[in-house]
């Protein structure tokens, strides 16, 4: 409850500090919608000229896309700006102010800034999803929403722990630009079902850069595609992954040198 609670400060903050500049909050809100709606366009093209791909038919895929635009406004919006501002304090050697605070410091820095109007992406995401399951012929059971949003939790979960893995690269080489860029780039794979990358490609949007259990799994659950075995297995890769994460953030903290060195 502490840490929930310190949740709901840091984003009370950050709403605040946005808020102050409302003309530009409601443009970035604004670009929010015209990347959604860029976001569609490639499937649009593909699907122009055939009715199903990898076993995906149009509204299928648009689930995916859906989980994608929910997942880009997380990454968006409260994962990269939070992790972000670490870089800085590790080349400034300020990091000290987040170590000396009574809270657990990778928590302290995965929260420490969001943006509120990627709320939009998440919105527009769900209603996505919500429309193309309108045209598949019923709606989900309870089981399968459950399970879907159980995996967009893990989902989340992974988005943090990799970005962790980034943030804690920079105690070692200090710029790692590089690097977020071009994970936002690879991310962008993550629109389509994992079903259509064939070989190396699917295996690394499995298992190396799970891309795959953030957006392809979670709607394969909604769906009722998705084998038992996958989600147990999903969600175990999950748990596994984030304890890496810690181990590797440990680690490179245990090599930080403040500013008072």
């Amino acid at each position: 409850m502490r840490y929930l609670r310190l949740l709901a400060v840091q984003f009370r903050a950050s709403a605040q500090a946005a808020m102050q500049y409302r003309v530009e909050f409601l443009v970035q809100g604004a670009m929010s919608l015209f990347w959604m709606a860029w976001a569609v366009v490639p499937l649009l093209v593909v699907y122009d000229h055939r009715d199903a791909v990898a076993g995906w038919s149009f509204h299928q895929a648009l689930v995916v896309v859906g989980w994608f635009l929910l997942m880009k406004g997380i990454l968006e919006g409260a994962v990269n700006p939070s992790l972000a501002s670490v870089v800085e304090h590790i080349r400034k050697g300020t990091l000290d102010f987040v170590l000396l605070k009574p809270a657990d410091a990778q928590f302290l820095v995965s929260t420490a800034k969001f943006q509120p109007w990627h709320v939009v992406d998440v919105v527009a995401g769900l209603g996505v999803v919500a429309w193309a399951v309108s045209h598949l012929g019923g709606w989900p059971s309870p089981g399968r929403v459950a399970l879907a949003a159980l995996l967009t939790a893990s989902a989340t979960w992974i988005l943090f722990s990799l970005w962790i893995l980034v943030v804690s690269a920079s105690f070692f080489v200090v710029k790692v630009d590089n690097l977020s860029f071009l994970f936002l780039s690879i991310f962008d794979a993550a629109r389509w079902p994992v079903s259509v990358f064939r070989g190396f490609w699917r295996l690394l949007f499995t298992v190396v850069i799970p891309l795959a259990l953030m957006t392809s799994f979670p709607a394969e659950a909604l769906l009722g595609r998705l084998p038992p075995a996958a989600a147990a297995a999903a969600l175990a890769g999950t748990v596994a992954f984030a304890a890496a994460a810690r181990v590797v953030w440990l680690r490179a903290l245990a090599r930080y040198t403040s500013a008072s060195s």
